[in-house]
């Protein structure tokens, strides 16, 4: 919002009186005529970048709300969602109570906590607004209806912003705003905002489909109007009650289908599109044998969202034809009511303290917004929620049947576990096997639309099992697993997850006794908002928190603790500060020379096992002279990102001596990607052997799909033996790659 000079244009709420008097709704004028009164003289002095005074942005928002037929409070807070924010210095949230009450308050200050999405921003910053979006969505479902009011006409005068913002703010319509519009059922603001988001990302792709569209409108102006006029003959002859309509597809649907789909503008069957509405559901079904009487139907084009109905709500019926003149079309045919709330969502049920639509009905509305609120009050991982808000809100859903015909609505990937759970944790608990359509099938099956699902279920299982975790896809039977092993298994997951803090420690090369480990457990607990360190494990344990979040702050809690002291080390920082000379290179018996360093002990890093040739640096430890790792060893990489450890990296590299010798041998990690085959194993061992190699360590680890891992720790020479190495071992039946490890 930037200063302006006053512009010669008037604005006034007329024109939103006029509005909602011919709705033939019961509005309260005055109080609405009073609240605009209020913000436009609060916003006096303030513009908009367009130049336009700032009332024309709230008071264009009221509008919009009130197109959606929402209520009186719904558009006072339409006219003040401004104020508290850009007038604080004239208003606060209690003014706005005591003149307008504490409905119009709480809209009020639910909008204001909504803070612009940055998409580009820090991501923490992101996801926090988008749980405090959904919290206040779950407290008053109103609050985000006039958020989308407020979106539109920001998106409709995008114009004025510079390109930058222009693309920011698009970007964050399609990826937040638009999809929510859509989950809600409001078809209207969707297809706007999407349009013109795509016009602002993409405004070639925009510009060429939009030409192509008014390019074969153009040449087929009649089409729509034949179609129209042979269907109303039709269904007048059978004295079928209805309302003809037609239409094309918008800009970005088809914009959609030729970009992600690959498909040329010829492709996109359902171009032309006509719409039947009549008065009952019977009519329906009569109307959809008259059209696939009429037309020949284009086979899997045939959706019945009647009798299975959107996540959203939306029902209706669809099916695609071939025209007389062998041109396709789309054919939706609702009722009045399914038309009503396919335009405008659960906007079009909402009546504020009526009983024309239940706090039941409402609240299985929102069902989604309450599971993912839960879900988000268990995670404390930020990936946990941005996963559960992309997967639950915004991925297209596939619709399965109970045995008994119930219906159960699953994001695309759902497992017959995630169904499992849908239905009831206590059934995903005992869950044992599964059947569709009568046949067993894995339990990692992914279902599709329309096949029944059976639980097989046990009373004698011991529960889920941890490597569910991997396989379901919705957040919903992620949390309900989460909560068995926590509440079932605290004290196994307390052994877990100090096993894999400790296992960090060592992997980070981080030496420290049992207390300071605990110590600094203890510090990272208390950071992320764990009562103690048995919390902490236990949360790692049952997968509460992701032990790659606590990475970072192990090691800049363990920075605190291991300080060079002045007693116990061979080389400190403040004695190398007293030598007035630089030292000359060190040469080790090891056959590393180390720069600017005397007199110190050399040994190599056990973490990445450097060999002759590689490229190496050496780090000053604690009590153990310098370690020297390969320069893009993980562990180097991570430990140069810390300040305080900047002066204990030193320049190292090998002698030309050790390079060329073949008398001292080293140990080199190996990571062999290979068939999970009987004899896979001997194979490697027979050609080291053969090769003289020994082998010092080796693991095994299966994958699915029938592959496995090898890890071997073995001995060697140095870089080009190690080569030589390798490229035995790919040349083995079986081994898919080989590559160098880290421990």
């Amino acid at each position: 919002m930037e200063s302006s000079s006053s512009v010669n244009q008037e604005f006034n709420c007329n024109r939103l009186l006029d509005l909602l008097r011919v709705s033939g709704k019961n509005y309260d004028l005055e109080k609405i005529k009073k609240a605009y009164e209020y913000a436009n003289e609060l916003h006096q002095g303030q513009f908009r970048q367009s130049g336009e005074p700032y009332i024309s942005h709230p008071l264009a928002v009221a509008e919009i709300v009130a197109g959606l037929g929402l209520d009186t409070d719904s558009i006072c807070a339409a006219l003040l969602h401004d104020t508290v924010e850009d007038c604080s210095d004239k208003v606060d949230l209690k003014d706005i109570e005591k003149i307008f009450g504490n409905d119009v308050a709480q809209l009020v200050d639910g909008l204001t906590k909504i803070v612009s999405l940055q998409i580009e921003d820090k991501e923490e910053q992101h996801i926090e607004n988008l749980r405090k979006m959904l919290l206040a969505m779950h407290k008053d479902v109103r609050v985000i209806f006039i958020k989308l009011c407020d979106r539109l006409h920001n998106m409709r005068t995008l114009e004025a912003k510079a390109e930058n913002k222009r693309r920011m703010t698009a970007l964050e319509t399609m990826q937040v705003y638009a999809p929510l519009a859509h989950r809600l059922g409001i078809q209207k603001i969707k297809q706007e905002l999407e349009n013109i988001g795509i016009q602002h990302l993409d405004p070639i792709g925009y510009k060429e489909v939009k030409e192509s569209i008014e390019n074969k409108y153009g040449q087929s102006l009649n089409v729509i109007e034949n179609i129209r006029s042979v269907i109303s003959e039709k269904l007048t002859e059978n004295n079928i009650h209805f309302t003809l309509e037609g239409r094309i597809k918008t800009v970005y649907s088809i914009y959609k289908k030729m970009y992600n789909q690959n498909k040329s503008f010829d492709e996109i069957y359902d171009f032309y599109a006509v719409r039947v509405i009549v008065e009952t559901e019977l009519e329906c079904y009569t109307t959809l044998g008259i059209i696939h009487e009429m037309f020949n139907s284009i086979p899997g084009r045939f959706k019945d969202y009647i009798s299975t109905p959107k996540p959203n709500m939306y029902r209706s019926l669809h099916t695609t034809v071939i025209g007389r003149d062998g041109i396709p079309f789309e054919v939706q045919i609702r009722t009045r009511e399914m038309h009503h709330f396919a335009e405008y969502g659960i906007a079009a049920h909402w009546k504020y303290k009526s009983g024309a639509s239940s706090k039941e009905d409402m609240d299985k509305k929102l069902e989604w917004i309450s599971k993912l609120i839960e879900t988000e009050g268990e995670a404390r991982d930020h990936d946990e929620f941005m996963n559960a808000l992309k997967t639950d809100i915004f991925q297209d859903e596939v619709f399965v049947f109970t045995p008994k015909g119930d219906v159960i609505a699953l994001p695309q990937g759902a497992t017959v576990i995630d169904f499992a759970y849908a239905i009831h944790s206590a059934v995903g608990n005992k869950m044992i096997g599964a059947k569709i359509n009568g046949m067993i099938v894995p339990i990692d099956r992914i279902v599709q639309n329309g096949e029944i699902v059976e639980i097989l279920t046990s009373t004698v299982t011991k529960g889920p099992s941890r490597d569910w975790l991997n396989i379901v896809k919705t957040s919903e039977a992620r949390s309900k697993i989460k909560q068995w092993f926590k509440k079932e298994t605290r004290a196994e997951n307390i052994s877990l997850g100090r096993s894999m803090i400790d296992g960090e420690f060592r992997k980070q090369n981080i030496k420290l006794d049992e207390q300071g480990r605990l110590e600094v457990v203890n510090a990272v607990a208390s950071r992320i908002g764990f009562a103690s360190a048995d919390d902490l494990y236990n949360g790692v344990g049952y997968g509460g928190i992701s032990i790659s979040k606590l990475v970072n702050k192990i090691k800049e809690e363990s920075a605190k603790l291991i300080e060079p002291e002045t007693d116990a080390v061979e080389i400190t920082e403040e004695s190398l500060s007293q030598k007035a000379v630089k030292p000359k290179n060190l040469k080790s018996n090891s056959g590393i020379i180390v720069d600017g360093e005397s007199g110190c002990q050399v040994k190599f890093a056990k973490c990445c096992n450097p060999l002759p040739g590689d490229e190496v640096i050496g780090f000053i430890t604690k009590g153990y002279g310098i370690s020297i790792h390969k320069k893009d060893c993980p562990n180097v990489i991570e430990g140069k990102k810390l300040e305080i450890n900047k002066d204990r990296w030193k320049e190292a590299h090998w002698e030309t001596s050790a390079q060329e010798s073949s008398r001292n041998v080293y140990e080199a990690l190996l990571q062999l990607f290979t068939e999970d085959r009987v004899g896979m194993l001997a194979d490697v061992a027979v050609a080291l052997a053969d090769m003289k190699v020994a082998i010092l360590q080796v693991n095994s680890q299966k994958r699915t799909n029938g592959r496995c891992i090898i890890s071997l720790k073995i001995s060697c020479k140095n870089i080009d033996h190690y080569n030589s190495i390798v490229a035995r071992l790919r040349s083995l039946d079986g081994v898919e790659s080989v590559g160098r490890g880290f421990s």
